[in-house]
C-alpha cells in the first residue's frame, strides 16, 4: 500500500458479521480448498497465512513468522491487532470464537478495518479450523493474552485469558499465533513441501514492501532447525531483479511505477530480456491471478499504445498499418503486475482472474503516463525495446505465412493426418491415447502390440527442435512437431483450440537412456511452451517402462527400479537380470504387458506445481544461456540418482 501511515481503524467486535455456519466444510472440503491432496494441504497454510498478510497490508503487522513443528502441526504467527476477544453481540460468544467457527464472520466484510484483502470470502481460518484435528490459538490484545482451542471446529472450552502477553516477546502488545494439525481423516497424506511454503513466502514478502517473513522447519527433533527469511523493501522492484537474473537482459534500467490511481493502488514492473518467451505475473490484493484479468489487460493496453505512439513519434512506424501488436511487444518481456483495492470482484471460486472494471482504467493511466516518462528518460533502452519489437513484427508475418502453409484448411481431417500415424479406431477422444514413441524399431513393437481399438502410435525419428531458442516460423517447418500438431487436432499458438484433442492421454514413451531422456524433455518443452492447457488439463503423460527383466526358467518378472530389482533378487536370488536400454529390445508382446496395458502399466501424470519455477528451469536447461545450466548441472549433480553416461 502507500506510504502514508494508516488512519487508526476500529477493530472490535462490532466489526465481525457473520453471514452463514460452518456445517458444509467437512462434508465438501473440496469445495472450499480446492482438493484434499498435497495442493489442499498447503491450501490451509495460504489461507492462515493470508489474515497475518492482510494485517501487513493493512499497515498494522511487520512480521509473520510460520513454523513447522513436529506431529504436523503448524504455526502461523503475526503481530498485528491480534482478534478481538469481546462477546459479539449477533453471536452471543467472543469474537474470536465467531471468527474460528463462522463461515463469511470476519472484519472484511464491512466498515473500516480492512481496506484491502486477500481474504475476502472470510472462509479461510475457520474452514482450516474446521478440517484440523487440533487448532489452537493465542491473541495478545493490549498486553493480555488469550487462548482458545478447537477441535474439527468445535470449541472445547471458551475463550481463556491467561495473563500477560509478555511472556509472548515475538508479539509485543498485540498479535495473533493460529496453531493447526490437519485432519489425516480428510487429507490422505500430511506432509508439507518446505520448498514449496518457501515459494510462496517469498512471493509474498516481495508484493508487501517492507514485512519480514520467514519460515522455520521443526519438524525433527533430532535435527538442527532450518530457517528462512524475507525481506524487500523495494518491493516489485526487487522482484523484478530476482525474475531477469539468470535471463540475457536487454535494458540497463528496469522499468518500476508504484502511484495510486484513486482507490485503487498499482505497482508494476517489467523488463526485456533477448529471449522469445514472455512471463507475465499478475496479482490482486497479493492473490496470483494466473489467468489475469482487469489490470493485466490495462497493463498490455497501455504497454502497446505508448510504445506504438514512441514509434511512430521517432519516425519508425509510419502508419497504421505497420502497427506493433500485443504479442510484438511482449515478446521476451518479463512482467509483474501488482493492484490492491477493496472488494475486488474475482471470476471463479478460485480467484484466478480479475474482474473489477475499474483496475482496468486505473492501471492503464498509471502505467501509461509512468512508461512514456521512462521511454523519454531512457532513451538507449527506448531504441532497444522498439527494435525488438520490430523484429517481432517481422517474425510474425512470417510465421503466419508458415502457418497458412501447415496449418491449411482442412489440415486436420482424417486424411491428412500423417503417414506415421497408427491411429486408433476409436473417434472419441475420452477414450483414446497418442503414444509418442522413440525411433521406427520401439515404434513398431508398440503398433504390432498396442489395442488398435483405443491406442494411437506417432513415431519420432530422432530428436525434435528445441523450441526454447526457436520462433514458431522454424518450429511449424520442422516436419516431427508438424505431424504430431497434426496427430493432436488442436493446431498450434493463437490457433490452438483444446476442444479439438483428439486423445484426452498423451503419452510420451522413451528409451530409459539419456538420449531417451533429452528426447522426452524436448517433447515436455514443447508442451510447456506451445500447449500449456494441454499439462493443465492432466493431458501428459510419461510411460514407465521397465528397467530389468529378471528371469529364472519360466519365471519372468520386470522391475521398474532398483529397488524393486534388488527386491526380485531376494525371491529369486538366481535369475539372469537383463537391463533394457531401449523400447526396441522388448517384443510387442513384452512392451504391451509392462508398459502399454492399462491394467499393469505405469504412468506419471505431467503436472505444474509452480509455473514460475518451471518456467525459470526450463529456460535454464533449454534457453540460449550456457552458464546457468552449467551451473544448475553443477549444483545438482551429486543428488541425480541412475546417472547413465
Amino acid at each position: 500500500m502507500p506510504e502514508e501511515k494508516p488512519k487508526k481503524a476500529s477493530y472490535t467486535a462490532k466489526d465481525i458479521q457473520v453471514l452463514e455456519g460452518l456445517d458444509p466444510v467437512r462434508k465438501r472440503p473440496g469445495m472450499y480448498i480446492g482438493s484434499t491432496g498435497v495442493d489442499g494441504l498447503h491450501h490451509l497454510v495460504w489461507e492462515v497465512m493470508n489474515n497475518s498478510i492482510d494485517e501487513a497490508m493493512a499497515g498494522y503487522a511487520k512480521n509473520v513468522v510460520i513454523e513447522l513443528l513436529p506431529d504436523n502441526m503448524v504455526s502461523v504467527i503475526d503481530d498485528g491487532r491480534g482478534i478481538p476477544v469481546e462477546t459479539h453481540a449477533q453471536t452471543g460468544v467472543s469474537a474470536l470464537e465467531t471468527v474460528m467457527t463462522k463461515l463469511h464472520a470476519g472484519g472484511k466484510f464491512g466498515g473500516d478495518s480492512y481496506k484491502v484483502s486477500g481474504g475476502l470470502h472470510g472462509v479461510g481460518v475457520s474452514v482450516v479450523n474446521a478440517l484440523s484435528t487440533k487448532c489452537i490459538v493465542h491473541v495478545s490484545r493490549d498486553g493480555s493474552l488469550y487462548t482458545q482451542e478447537f477441535a474439527k471446529g468445535v470449541p472445547q472450552g471458551k475463550i481463556r485469558k491467561v495473563g500477560s502477553s509478555a511472556k509472548e516477546p515475538f508479539f509485543g502488545k498485540n498479535g495473533t499465533r493460529v496453531m493447526f494439525q490437519a485432519d489425516p481423516s480428510i487429507f490422505p497424506v500430511v506432509e508439507y513441501d518446505l520448498h514449496r511454503i518457501i515459494s510462496r513466502l517469498r512471493q509474498q514478502a516481495y508484493l508487501t514492501k517492507g514485512i519480514r517473513i520467514s519460515v522455520t522447519d521443526l519438524r525433527n527433533p533430532e535435527e538442527a532447525p532450518s530457517g528462512y527469511a524475507f525481506y524487500f523493501d523495494g518491493g516489485l522492484k526487487s522482484f523484478i531483479r530476482n525474475l531477469s537474473d539468470e535471463e540475457h537482459p536487454l535494458q540497463e534500467e528496469h522499468f518500476y511505477v508504484d502511484k495510486n490511481a484513486g482507490p485503487i493502488h498499482v505497482e508494476v514492473a517489467f523488463t526485456y530480456a533477448n529471449e522469445l518467451d514472455a512471463r507475465e505475473l499478475s496479482f490482486a490484493n497479493n492473490i496470483n491471478t494466473p489467468e489475469g484479468g482487469t489490470h493485466v489487460t490495462g497493463f498490455r493496453s497501455a504497454l502497446t499504445r505508448v510504445i506504438n505512439d514512441y514509434a511512430r513519434a521517432k519516425n519508425v512506424v509510419k502508419s497504421a498499418d505497420e502497427n506493433l501488436t500485443g504479442d510484438d511487444v511482449r515478446e521476451g518481456l518479463i512482467s509483474i503486475i501488482s493492484v490492491k483495492l477493496p472488494e475486488p470482484q474475482f471470476e471463479g471460486q478460485t480467484k484466478a482472474k480479475l474482474g473489477t472494471t475499474e483496475a482496468r482504467a486505473a492501471v492503464e493511466t498509471v502505467v501509461a503516463e509512468a512508461l512514456k516518462d521512462f521511454l523519454e528518460q531512457h532513451d538507449g533502452d527506448a531504441k532497444k525495446i522498439v527494435m525488438k519489437c520490430l523484429l517481432m513484427a517481422k517474425a510474425r508475418k512470417a510465421a503466419k505465412a508458415a502457418k497458412e502453409t501447415v496449418l491449411r484448411k482442412g489440415a486436420f481431417e482424417g486424411l491428412t493426418l500423417p503417414g506415421k500415424l497408427a491411429d486408433c479406431s476409436s473417434r472419441r477422444a475420452d477414450e483414446s491415447e497418442l503414444f509418442i514413441v522413440e525411433g521406427d524399431s520401439a515404434g513398431g513393437s508398440a503398433k504390432m502390440g498396442r489395442d488398435r481399438r483405443t491406442q494411437a502410435i506417432l513415431p519420432l525419428k530422432g530428436k525434435i527442435l528445441n523450441v526454447e531458442k526457436a520462433r514458431m516460423e522454424k518450429i511449424l517447418l520442422f516436419e516431427g512437431i508438424k505431424f504430431l500438431v497434426i496427430a493432436l487436432g488442436t493446431a498450434i499458438a493463437e490457433s490452438f483450440d483444446i476442444a479439438k484433442l483428439r486423445y484426452h492421454k498423451i503419452i510420451i514413451m522413451t528409451d530409459a537412456d539419456v538420449d531417451g531422456a533429452h528426447i522426452r524433455t524436448l517433447l515436455l518443452t514443447l508442451f510447456y511452451r506451445h500447449f500449456a492447457p494441454l499439462i493443465e488439463g492432466g493431458y501428459i503423460y510419461i510411460a514407465q517402462p521397465p528397467l530389468y527383466k529378471i528371469n529364472k526358467g519360466k519365471d519372468v518378472r520386470y522391475a521398474y527400479s532398483d529397488d524393486e530389482k534388488e527386491k526380485i533378487l531376494k525371491i529369486i536370488p538366481e535369475g539372469n537380470v537383463q537391463r533394457y536400454k531401449g523400447l526396441g529390445e522388448m517384443n510387442p508382446e513384452q512392451l504391451w504387458e509392462t508398459t502399454m496395458n492399462p491394467e499393469n502399466r505405469i504412468l506419471l501424470q505431467v503436472r505444474i506445481e509452480d509455473a514460475q519455477e518451471a518456467d525459470k528451469l526450463f529456460d535454464i536447461l533449454m534457453g540460449s544461456e550456457v552458464e546457468p545450466r552449467k551451473h544448475f548441472i553443477q549444483t545438482h549433480a551429486l543428488s541425480v540418482k541412475n546417472l547413465d553416461i
